[in-house]
This record gives structure tokens, sequence and C-alpha cells, in this order.
């Protein structure tokens, strides 16, 4: 009964000239992101929190659960949550957060990892979860078949590859518009020599692009940096 007064009401209120928003867009709309989900870690909850979570196959549901005690909001919980179940179990902390267009930034604490402790998302848009540190999603053929990339690999970086930025949690990606009202964020990588700890060779910059309803249209190569100087 529901459905058949919606099919009368829409061509009703679309001759008065207002919007009617679909269920996938109303969905959409109450699970947006905020700067709610933003939560300052306290300096003792990584500790307290290691001393409460005993259970190594649990440890990450339990940091989660101990979040509201130490005075994180609902909204800081439900996204840590979110997350979780989104990434495969990788305990990720929203700590800053950033309206920028279409889209807005959200930085990442990762709290349990030994390296890249720092991570960032783009959310709010299509999919409502972009993760820039997903290697899967930058364009690395054409960054590998470049003339740089090559360059690298026959001289003094034959190992040389694509890893997670090493964000510092701070500093929210250049921007510039896109076509037709969308928007370009440019974000770099390190160029790493096989290992964590091995040789840097650079960093490479991709663009990732959103359309002007926030639609992630994938990325784009944009050249690299020189290794540093020895």
């Amino acid at each position: 009964m529901r459905n058949v007064i919606r099919f009368l009401l829409i061509p009703i209120l679309a001759s008065l000239g207002l919007a009617v928003a679909s269920p996938a867009q109303a969905q959409n709309s109450s699970s947006k992101i905020t700067a709610a989900a933003a939560w300052t870690i306290p300096s003792n909850f990584a500790a307290n929190a290691h001393a409460a979570c005993t259970e190594p196959s649990k440890i990450s549901e339990c940091f989660i659960g101990r979040m509201a005690k130490a005075g994180a909001s609902a909204s800081a919980v439900n996204f840590a949550r979110r997350l979780y179940k989104q990434n495969g179990g990788d305990l990720g902390i929203m700590t800053g957060f950033q309206p920028m267009g279409p889209v807005a930034c959200a930085w990442i604490t990762y709290p349990l990892r030994a390296n890249t402790n720092f991570g960032l998302l783009f959310v709010n848009g299509e999919p409502g979860i972009v993760n820039v540190e997903d290697l899967k999603l930058l364009d690395q053929k054409t960054m590998k078949q470049s003339g740089q990339f090559q360059d690298l690999k026959k001289g003094q970086f034959p190992k040389v590859d694509v890893w997670p930025g090493d964000r510092d949690g701070t500093t929210w990606p250049n921007s510039q518009p896109g076509p037709n009202g969308g928007v370009q964020f440019a974000v770099d990588y390190p160029l790493i020599n096989g290992c964590h700890a091995c040789a840097r060779a650079g960093r490479a910059i991709f663009d990732w692009n959103f359309d002007a309803q926030g639609k992630f249209l994938g990325t784009t190569f944009q050249g690299m940096t020189p290794p540093p100087l020895p």
C-alpha cells in the first residue's frame, strides 16, 4: 500500500517542482559520515586497551568496545565498526575529517599496526568509503610502463615498487576542479626497493578522480619525484 501511495504522489510532487528522493538516495543520505565520527584518541588509550584486551583473535573488537569507555562518541564507535567490517578486520579510528567538494577526506589512525599507522579515506561518495591506501586502485599499469619507472628498475632500484603512503595524519591532499564539476585529489606514495626498510626511490603521484556527485572514477598516474640524494 505504501508503494502505491508513493507511486501516486511522485508525479504530483514533481509537477509542483519538488524533488523526491529515491530509496537509495535516502539510504545514502542517512549513512553520511560527519565530523562527529572523528575522535582525538587519549594518549593512554592504546596502553589501557592492550592491558584489557588479552585475547589476540578478538583484539580489534575489544579495542572498539573500549572506545566509548575512553570517551569516544557513538558516531566514532559506529564508524570504527563500519570500517572494521569493510577492510577485513583492520582496526581504524577516524582522527580527522574535512569536507572537500562532493566527497570528504577522513584521516584514520590504525593503533594496532607496526607500520603506516595513519591512512586516508575519501568518504560520502560512491562508494561510501574509498581507501586511498588500497594499491589495487592505483593506475600502476601506466606507472610501470613509464620511462621514469623503467629507468629506476634498470638502475639502482631493481626491486622498486609502490607502497602505501607514509601519512602523518595532518596534511590533507591537494585538490583541483575536475571535468564537469568533479574534483581531483593529488596523492603521493613512496617508491621502495623491495621492503619497508629498504632504499627509497622517490615518490609516485596519482590523481584520485570523482565526478560532481562524488562517484569514484578511478586514478591517473601523474609522474614521479626523483630519489633522495645519498
